[in-house]
């Protein structure tokens, strides 16, 4: 369901909950007591300090969860858009073992892949990588990095399955083993990725802002993190962060929406353009009763490394029509669509993002908006005033 701010509200009004966040947090500290990690069995608690949460996480998606009928809410079954026909056909080429394994709350399938360098952060089984392999084609790459070994196992063995199947001459896909927050650790190279994925993984991590800060990295500049993942209507308490099940079904780890505005700022993306949205509902009643009256969503966002130094000035454009499967119009985000050969007036950092991004080849620019003539698609952003209610 798109959420648009001047006809459906997205956010509760929020209250004044100011919960301190840790970011004390390091990825070797992480790592250090996920070797030192004696596991135990499904239920009980291995790792009884909040720095060993990735522990808890490689065993409850490595062990506890072997299909998506082991999941106890609907949190990771939850999608922000409707699965588009197009994409349906190519999620139907991918493995059925890969599917089995597939927990995600959305479906990141952004435009204008063809060529594209993509990494997918949390990549599990491979799922998401498979169905990106297809539509960057033999000259794109596809980099899946995840930290459970277990569902790598199942993404690796059929590397050579898919690259037969979509007719490839050599694999386009890549597996690495390594933390979402430490991709320079893992051997990623800096500044190479036009576009990162991510689908219901950052609320895992138990520092979202290292995650974004080695996204920035690894991005080049006009590229872009387009991710799906729950948030919530307020600063989540104590101990429904701690909790172990709802922190492994995405509900403990969710953020609240206004500190991934300020997060984003802090590492250096522009403001996060949200695409979709759509209300999360538990399923469970065990689980609803510990999350009270927390209300939570699925939304996607699209964020871009755009450098500090560029000129902000508003400008018109006109969309020529040459994405593949939005020849028509494209919806790039919920607030603007550009319909092929509109001219169609931006704001200085819309302007921006499409004149660095992998969608300039696809606009024509036109001089900033003096001349008020054409649509107007100046539309507010994201922020502390808009989109206060759930829908």
């Amino acid at each position: 369901m798109l959420v648009h701010c001047r006809t459906v509200s997205l956010f509760l009004c929020l209250t004044q909950t100011h919960t301190s966040l840790d970011c004390s947090w390091k990825p070797t500290q992480v790592q250090r007591e996920h070797a030192n990690c004696t596991r135990t069995e499904p239920g009980s608690n291995p790792c009884p300090t909040p720095q060993a949460r990735s522990c808890e996480t490689v065993d409850y998606y490595g062990r506890v969860l072997k299909s998506t009928s082991d999941l106890k809410s609907n949190a990771c079954l939850t999608p922000a858009t409707p699965v588009a026909p197009a994409v349906r056909r190519v999620l139907e080429e991918v493995h059925p073992e890969v599917t089995r394994r597939y927990y995600g709350c959305g479906m990141v399938v952004p435009e204008c892949l063809e060529g594209c360098r993509v990494l997918d952060l949390g990549c599990g089984a491979g799922r998401d990588c498979y169905m990106l392999s297809q539509l960057v084609g033999d000259r794109g790459l596809v980099t899946g990095i995840d930290m459970t070994e277990e569902q790598l196992d199942v993404a690796r063995k059929y590397v050579g399955y898919h690259t037969k199947k979509f007719g490839y001459k050599k694999p386009n896909t890549e597996f690495v083993q390594g933390y979402i927050e430490a991709l320079q650790e893992a051997g990623l190279k800096g500044s190479f990725y036009d576009i990162i994925i991510s689908n219901c993984v950052v609320n895992l991590s138990p520092n979202k802002k290292h995650v974004l800060k080695e996204a920035h990295h690894v991005l080049k500049d006009g590229g872009e993190l387009y991710f799906s993942d729950i948030y919530c209507s307020h600063r989540l308490p104590a101990e429904i962060r701690t909790h172990k099940v709802l922190w492994g079904e995405c509900l403990g780890g969710a953020l609240w929406w206004e500190d991934l505005l300020r997060l984003a700022e802090e590492v250096g993306f522009c403001t996060p353009r949200l695409v979709a949205a759509s209300t999360v509902t538990v399923g469970n009643k065990e689980l609803q009763s510990l999350l009270r009256d927390y209300k939570f969503v699925s939304a996607t966002f699209r964020l871009f490394k755009i450098p500090r130094n560029v000129s902000n000035e508003s400008c018109r454009v006109i969309y020529d029509g040459n994405v593949t499967g939005h020849e028509d119009f494209l919806k790039f985000d919920a607030y603007h669509t550009f319909r092929k050969n509109e001219v169609v007036t931006v704001d200085g950092e819309l302007a921006s993002i499409l004149k660095m991004s992998r969608f300039a080849e696809e606009f024509t620019f036109q001089d900033h908006a003096e001349n008020k003539t054409g649509s107007c698609c100046v539309m507010p952003k994201v922020g502390a005033g808009d989109c206060r209610k759930l829908p």
